[in-house]
């Protein structure tokens, strides 16, 4: 079940904020467990190279490339390294972003061009130049990282950009899968809710906690009906799934992984 012998990964944002496991490091070391060799993009080179420690370790390949996502030519040299390495490239997995509050008044047109970067351009850029590469070899697999912040709005922390830049990565999900159906080429995107990351420690607890880490984590665990966060191997086994050959009629389809977060309204 879920395996993933003989296929290359490309994992963009497989690094991590912090020690532990993020969605883009617990994606990464899930797809080499499940055989696939892995090709990981972050802008951290030290992150990264944790990253592919820990796969190596457990006997997988991973080959590393520091990278930023928002740069086109840096897009273009890293899938062209990643096909001269392995020859092809089975799945992409578009895990780049991060969220500024604000609402149009408060936000700066600044904040706002590079939380569209960082959150839709990266993934647009990645499907760019990956989708060529997977239309030659006849197939392939790819699955974005959108948020809940796209589906339901919060009034206590407005973050405008990021929500509308998350809504883009479900609509550019679709238009993808839509526009390669035909090309034996899927595309499906993952919706994490209230995730217990390093992010959470590492970034939120000081930026709107006061540093806090254990009041926003309560806080965090509160909103959620199944009563606590998610971690990033939930997500992982998600975009797994949507990776494997188990899900081969699934294309254009939305995956919230959130503990009931979005049903209950909250």
């Amino acid at each position: 079940m879920l395996e993933l012998e003989g296929r290359v990964a490309l994992v963009a944002g497989a690094g991590s904020v912090g020690p532990g496991w993020s969605n883009g490091r617990a994606t990464a070391v899930l797809l080499a467990r499940r055989g696939a060799a892995v090709y990981a993009l972050d802008r951290d080179a030290a992150s990264l190279e944790e990253t592919r420690a820990i796969v190596a370790a457990e006997g997988g390949r991973c080959e590393t490339r520091v990278a930023d996502m928002t740069s086109a030519t840096q897009v273009e040299s890293a899938v062209a390294v990643c096909r001269e390495l392995f020859g092809r490239i089975d799945v992409l997995v578009n895990n780049v972003g991060g969220s500024a509050p604000g609402d149009p008044i408060q936000m700066s047109e600044q904040v706002w061009d590079a939380q569209m970067e960082h959150n839709l351009k990266t993934a647009f850029l990645g499907c760019k130049y990956v989708l060529p590469v997977m239309l030659a070899q006849g197939g392939g697999n790819i699955v974005n990282l959108s948020s809940v912040a796209a589906l339901r709005m919060g009034r206590d922390r407005v973050h405008v950009a990021y929500s509308a830049s998350k809504a883009g990565i479900i609509a550019l999900t679709k238009s993808v899968a839509l526009a390669h159906a035909r090309n034996g080429i899927r595309c499906n995107v993952v919706i994490p809710g209230l995730m217990h990351t390093p992010l959470v420690e590492h970034r939120l607890a000081r930026t709107v906690a006061g540093g806090d880490a254990a009041a926003l984590i309560a806080q965090r665990d509160a909103m959620v009906p199944m009563g606590h966060m998610g971690d990033a191997w939930d997500v992982a086994n998600c975009v797994v799934f949507l990776a494997s050959d188990e899900a081969k009629y699934i294309t254009a389809a939305e995956i919230v992984v959130d503990g009931g977060l979005t049903a209950a309204g909250m």
